[in-house]
C-alpha cells in the first residue's frame, strides 16, 4: 500500500490575500463602477446563479451577499428558496426597494442547461464545461474563452472514511476498484474486516463528474449500482462519518467530522488534500471551480459578481467558505533524496511559489487560469523585488520513448512562460527542463498527462 507524505512534505503557507485581476487586465477595477446597478421595478431577481452544489451550497450565496455589501445595501439576508438546495439572497436599498439574487444548486450540468434556456445568468460548475455543452451554447459565444470561463477558486476532492478507520492511503486504481464494487471488504486493503459501504454524489453533480473522470473512467470502471447517492454534500459527509464501513468522496470544505485519506496517482507519492498541494493542483484529485457567463453579457449584475469573485474581497470569501484562494505565496519545500540533484538544490536554496502554469489540451498555449496567473505572479515579483535574477522556471512533462525529447519539451514549456514574463521585464536566473521526473499524475490517461505538463516557479 502507498505511503502517505509526511507533514513536512505537505507544509502549508499563511493564507493571505493578494491582488487579483479579472482575465488579463493588469490594473485594479475601482468598486465605484458598481455604483447604482439597476434594480428592476417588479422585484424580480437581478441575478440568477444555477449549477454546482459544491459552489451553490455556501460559496455562491456568500459571494452574492458580499457583492450586496459592496453595493452598500441594507438588511442583507440569506433565506431558503422555493425548493431544496435553493437559496435567495435579499437586501433593501436606502429607499426601501427590494433586491433579490437567486442561487440554485442542483448540479453543474443544470447550470449549462439553464444558461441555454435563459433561466440563469451564471452557470456555477465544479468541472470544466463539456464540449457538448459548449456546442449547445454557441449562440452565446465561445464558452471556453477567457471572457466566459471564470476560475474563481480551487478545491480538492477528499476521499473520506469513518474517523476510526486506520487506512492511511489509497491509489486511484484501488479507489476505482472500491467504487466499482470490485473491492468489497476492508480486509482486502489490510485493515479490519467489514463490508464496504459506498457513498457518492448524484449524477447531476460536478463533484461526481470529476470523480468519474479522474478515478472511474480513467481506470475503465463505472460506479457500482449499490452506492448510496446524495445531492447534498453535507448529508453525504455526515453519513460517512457515522458509518464505520463507509467511504465517500466530497469537496474539501465538506470533510466535516469524517477522516480524509491520502491519494496516489501513478508513480506519485500519496498526498493528503492539503492547501499547498491543491493550490499547485498537484494533489491527484484537485480541481477548479468555475463560473460561466455569456462572453458578451450585458447584465451588469453578472459582470459585477464575476469581478467581485476575482477581487481581494471575493477571494477572502473563497477562503472563508473553505476553498483555496488563487493567491501567490512562497513555501519552503523540504529536500529529500528522491528528488533529482538540480531539484534538490532548488529545495535547499530557494522557495517554491504556489502557482503552477498549465496549458490548453493539445496546445503550447497557456490555459485560462495560467493567463490570469501571469498577472498575479508579476504583481508578486514586483512587490517582493524579484524581477531580476531571482526566478527559476522548472518545466515538467509526461513520459516519452526518448527521455531527451521529454526533457526538451519540458524546457520548451518553461520557455513559453518565460516569453510572457519577459514582456513585463522579468529577468530569469535559470530555466530548467525536468522531463518526466516527479510526476503528479498517471501518464496512462490524457488528464494525467495534461496535469504532468506543468511549469513551476521558484524564487531566491
Amino acid at each position: 500500500m502507498p505511503r502517505a507524505l509526511s507533514a513536512a512534505d505537505q507544509e502549508t503557507w499563511p493564507r493571505t490575500i493578494s491582488f487579483l485581476v479579472l482575465g488579463c487586465i493588469c490594473y485594479a477595477l475601482p468598486w465605484s463602477v458598481f455604483a447604482a446597478l439597476p434594480i428592476p421595478s417588479d422585484n424580480s431577481s437581478v441575478l440568477r446563479i444555477q449549477g454546482s452544489n459544491t459552489i451553490g451550497a455556501r460559496l455562491g450565496p456568500a459571494l452574492a451577499k458580499g457583492l450586496l455589501e459592496e453595493q452598500g445595501l441594507k438588511a442583507i439576508r440569506i433565506e431558503p428558496g422555493m425548493a431544496e438546495n435553493e437559496q435567495r439572497v435579499l437586501a433593501k436599498t436606502e429607499d426601501g426597494r427590494s433586491v433579490v439574487l437567486d442561487v440554485a444548486a442542483h448540479g453543474s450540468g443544470t447550470g449549462f442547461t439553464s444558461l441555454a434556456a435563459a433561466t440563469a445568468d451564471l452557470a456555477a460548475s465544479s468541472r470544466p464545461i463539456k464540449d457538448s455543452e459548449a456546442q449547445s451554447l454557441l449562440a452565446l459565444g465561445d464558452m471556453n474563452s477567457a471572457s466566459a470561463e471564470q476560475i474563481i477558486a480551487l478545491d480538492g476532492l477528499a476521499i473520506i472514511l469513518h474517523p476510526s478507520n486506520p487506512l492511511a492511503a489509497l491509489s486511484t486504481v484501488q479507489l476505482a476498484q472500491i467504487f466499482a464494487g470490485e473491492i468489497t471488504d476492508w480486509a482486502q486493503l489490510g485493515v479490519p474486516a467489514g463490508a464496504i459501504t459506498l457513498y457518492a454524489r448524484d449524477d447531476k453533480s460536478g463533484t461526481f463528474d470529476t470523480f468519474k473522470e479522474l478515478v472511474l473512467s480513467a481506470n475503465g470502471k463505472a460506479l457500482a449500482a449499490k452506492a448510496k447517492r446524495f445531492e447534498s454534500s453535507e448529508q453525504l459527509s455526515d453519513a460517512v462519518s457515522q458509518d464505520r464501513n463507509g467511504i465517500g468522496f466530497i469537496g474539501l470544505p465538506y470533510i466535516r467530522q469524517a477522516k480524509a485519506v491520502a491519494i496516489a496517482s501513478g508513480d506519485s507519492q500519496p498526498m493528503l488534500p492539503s492547501l499547498t498541494l491543491i493550490a499547485t493542483e498537484d494533489y491527484p484529485l484537485s480541481r477548479r471551480l468555475f463560473l460561466y457567463n455569456a462572453p458578451d453579457t450585458n447584465n451588469p449584475w453578472t459582470q459585477a459578481l464575476v469581478q467581485f469573485a476575482h477581487s481581494p474581497r471575493g477571494q477572502a470569501i473563497v477562503e472563508q467558505s473553505g476553498f483555496i484562494a488563487q493567491t501567490v505565496q512562497a513555501v519552503k519545500i523540504p529536500a529529500h533524496t528522491q528528488m533529482p540533484a538540480s531539484y534538490q538544490a532548488l529545495a535547499q536554496n530557494a522557495q517554491r511559489l504556489s502557482v503552477n502554469f498549465r496549458f490548453q489540451e493539445g496546445s503550447a498555449n497557456l490555459d485560462n487560469k495560467a493567463l490570469r496567473d501571469l498577472n498575479r505572479l508579476i504583481k508578486y515579483l514586483r512587490d517582493h523585488d524579484k524581477l531580476r535574477d531571482k526566478v527559476v522556471l522548472v518545466g515538467f512533462g509526461d513520459a516519452k520513448a526518448d527521455p531527451a525529447r521529454a526533457e526538451l519539451l519540458s524546457k520548451l514549456r518553461a520557455m513559453a512562460v518565460r516569453r510572457e514574463l519577459n514582456k513585463e521585464g522579468v529577468i530569469f536566473r535559470d530555466i530548467i527542463g525536468m522531463g518526466d521526473e516527479l510526476p503528479v499524475a498517471a501518464n496512462t490517461a490524457d488528464d494525467g498527462r495534461i496535469k504532468n505538463r506543468r511549469v513551476e516557479v521558484w524564487v531566491y
